[in-house]
């Protein structure tokens, strides 16, 4: 049977025909996408300028859906669900661009550090660990150690954080031997209540060596050591202690106080203790002055002390603190008033009451108060952030 060729050429045509008009369909298509796309997304940023959210949020989702290959529109998204909250969605997306196998290195680094943040914003820290954990090595490595370093000190893993903040170190931008202390003094302090004398001040030790001008390394290391039966060694750390960081006094003059007395060198803490008095007064100065048994140096030349007895310390301070609550407070506690054995006990009360407040910490940073001095506040995880000085001497 012979081919006939005349049904050939009628069907080439035919063929291109309806072969041009499928492109033509698919261009239109293609066109209308790309129009609409354009749209949403210019829809979605004028809401978003508008602080229109909601709208925002439903025009990005359109403009997704007609291209849904489109990096930089998931990451908005993404972002604009962190934003308000909605951390299941904003991590859905994220976690949609890291599945995506066409994705490039930079932006898979990006989707995992926005990863990170939804966990962040979520309060996941175990998720936010370990996605922030896979930044090493990417140029968000060192945002990822510091976000690190803030779980792990949230959390006090203690150990973790000077692991971090090691590294963090090492990189030179920025100095963390002062934290790295309060890291190992906080482990310092879990293996002294578990008995470990030794590792514990093995671990004080090294966080001395760290930040040779913090004070807090040798008052911990005088306490243990007092606590070994060395009131001698505590003594003299703290004496040691009392010229590298002078305007620290007040926080351990009361421990000061009490190792001269172990030591058998009250005499020594009563000197060091009037004369710093002298240059810079205090209400704790004061106490461990009282509690000595000692009066208070004149606070200039050409003075001569007023007090009689060792309560009358409170009285001087008050000649150079009018408005100390605390002293009068304290004073008032130790007199004796025959005639009026019923008044003074409320009033006693009274003053007790308003001047409890005032024996209060304040974070320089965050406002925080607390009765206790604390080297990292619980209000703003700040570290070194309290002044040694009460809220009356602020």
């Amino acid at each position: 049977m012979d081919f006939d060729f005349s049904w050939l050429l009628l069907g080439l045509p035919v063929a291109f025909v309806l072969g041009w008009l499928a492109s033509r369909l698919d261009l239109r298509q293609l066109r209308l996408e790309n129009r609409q796309a354009p749209k949403a997304y210019f829809r979605g940023l004028n809401f978003l300028l508008n602080e229109q959210q909601d709208q925002a949020i439903d025009a990005f989702i359109e403009a997704v859906q007609n291209d849904p290959d489109t990096q930089e529109l998931h990451f908005a998204l993404g972002n604009l669900f962190r934003r308000r909250g909605e951390y299941q969605r904003a991590v859905r997306v994220h976690e949609h661009l890291l599945g995506r196998g066409d994705l490039s290195r930079a932006d898979r680094d990006r989707a995992q550090h926005a990863l990170a943040q939804d966990f962040l914003s979520a309060g996941l820290l175990d998720r936010a660990e370990t996605a922030l954990q896979k930044l090493e090595g990417t140029r968000y490595e060192n945002e990822s150690r510091l976000a690190l370093l803030a779980i792990y000190e949230r959390s006090r893993e203690w150990a973790q954080a000077e692991i971090v903040a090691s590294k963090l170190d090492a990189s030179e931008q920025a100095s963390y031997g002062t934290r790295r202390a309060h890291h190992l003094c906080e482990q310092a302090s879990e293996q002294a209540s578990k008995g470990a004398l030794d590792e514990a001040m093995r671990l004080l030790r090294q966080a001395a060596t760290l930040a040779p001008d913090a004070p807090r390394p040798p008052i911990d290391i005088a306490a243990l050591q007092l606590r070994s039966g060395q009131a001698a060694e505590a003594f003299d750390t703290l004496m040691a202690l009392a010229d590298t960081a002078p305007m620290a006094l007040p926080l351990y003059a009361a421990q000061l106080q009490q190792t001269a007395v172990a030591a058998h060198r009250s005499g020594e803490a009563l000197a060091l203790l009037q004369r710093r008095y002298a240059q810079a007064p205090s209400i704790d100065v004061v106490e461990a002055i009282v509690a000595l048994g000692g009066q208070l140096q004149p606070a200039g030349e050409g003075r001569e002390a007023t007090t009689t007895t060792p309560r009358d310390g409170y009285l001087a301070h008050l000649a150079q603190q009018p408005g100390s609550l605390v002293a009068a407070s304290r004073w008032l506690a130790g007199e004796q008033f025959t005639d009026d054995a019923l008044t003074h006990p409320p009033v006693q009360r009274a003053l007790d009451q308003a001047a409890r407040p005032l024996m209060r910490y304040r974070c320089a940073a965050c406002g925080f108060e607390a009765h206790q001095y604390f080297w990292h506040c619980p209000g703003c995880q700040a570290w070194d952030s309290y002044p040694p000085r009460r809220v009356e001497e602020l």
